[in-house]
């Protein structure tokens, strides 16, 4: 760093993201994007919003607003667009986080929570799952800290009943919980229509996943008028056109061809499925995932090793070094020839492993 950085971020160790290397063709498993394109709807739209980009964008995303208000049965002034739901989480922190009111979140999720609190100088306690990598719902109920949890969970793929956040909401009702749902549309339950319901709640979620759009950074935040308010102070005040004119056009596409998404989503879980039986013939131990990605260990081949040997012919997996971690890989599903050609090099990768 150079000596002009300020002190207040001088330990700040950034997020990670999944590695893009571009020294030769991967089968690119490790970022959790999908191996479908956008819908053909949402491509058409973001073209045509192309011809006009000497324009700003609507800072109001009024059009996209419309579309998501009636497509998830909310309000239009209940839903808010962000530069993928990474500014929305950051724009929470922001919000609702500071010295009298500290984040809390598990200590295996997401990794841009503790980036987002230590870049906002929020305190923050992370909470162990146990050791089946489930969050103890009880651990959360009356704690009295502004709360975040993906739900699906990552890098585990596993869940929360709506039923428990329900009570996680009740016992916290001078704070706010954030529930990060990235990965709900591949098997979770949302919680988005509990907003009429618990003023307290935000939801979050994005169209990378599900929606194909990982390359146009969009994301929405689900919460009543208050709430909403508050993250467009926030908003107002760093970048008002947070989303362009094309990605604003390819997520109103996206919502108007939702039975295209619909299709991509249920065959995603029908090839999830059919890797999980095929990796637990193979040996492996995997979560009980709800995502589009598996989590998975092997009893006799390290985790370093596995993805080591992987990525040498060409496939790459998302490894963690965290000490409970370190032994597994998370594996993105993607296509059925895509897993079909993973499982076959996974063969003999464990046939020279062992």
């Amino acid at each position: 760093m150079s000596r002009f950085f300020s002190e207040k971020f001088a330990g700040l160790t950034p997020y990670t993201p999944g590695e893009q290397p571009q020294d030769r063709q991967y089968l690119k498993l490790n970022t959790n994007e999908s191996p479908f394109p956008p819908s053909p709807k949402a491509q058409e739209a973001s073209r045509k919003a192309a011809e006009v980009l000497q324009l700003y964008s609507d800072p109001d995303c009024r059009l996209l607003r419309q579309k998501a208000a009636a497509a998830f049965g909310v309000k239009e002034d209940e839903v808010l667009f962000t530069n993928g739901s990474d500014e929305g989480l950051n724009f929470a922190f922001m919000a609702f986080c500071d010295q009298t009111h500290p984040a809390v979140f598990p200590d295996i999720t997401y990794g841009f929570y503790k980036v987002f609190a230590r870049l906002n100088g929020v305190p923050y306690e992370e909470i162990p799952l146990d050791d089946a990598f489930r969050v103890r719902v009880s651990d959360y109920c009356g704690v009295h800290k502004t709360v975040f949890l993906a739900n699906p969970n990552a890098p585990t793929g596993l869940t929360i009943e709506k039923s428990e956040i329900e009570q996680i909401l009740k016992t916290n009702p001078h704070s706010v919980v954030v529930i990060d749902e990235a990965y709900v549309d591949f098997g979770g339950e949302s919680c988005v229509e509990l907003i009429h319901r618990y003023d307290n709640l935000l939801v979050a979620q994005t169209f990378s996943k599900s929606r194909s759009l990982a390359g146009a950074r969009l994301g929405m935040c689900f919460g009543q008028k208050s709430l909403i308010d508050d993250l467009n102070t926030i908003r107002f005040s760093t970048n008002p056109y947070n989303v362009n004119r094309m990605t604003m056009a390819a997520g109103v596409g996206s919502l108007e061809d939702a039975a295209y998404c619909r299709r991509n989503c249920r065959e995603i879980m029908r090839v999830r499925k059919e890797t999980a039986e095929a990796l637990k013939r193979m040996g492996f131990y995997l979560t009980d995932s709800r995502a589009n990605f598996l989590f998975a260990r092997h009893p006799r081949v390290s985790g370093e090793a596995l993805y080591r040997a992987l990525k040498e012919k060409g496939v790459l997996v998302r490894h963690f070094n965290e000490p409970r971690l370190c032994e597994f890989n998370r594996v993105t599903v993607g296509n059925a020839e895509q897993m079909h050609t993973f499982l076959s090099i996974l063969k003999t990768v464990l046939e020279e492993c062992l």
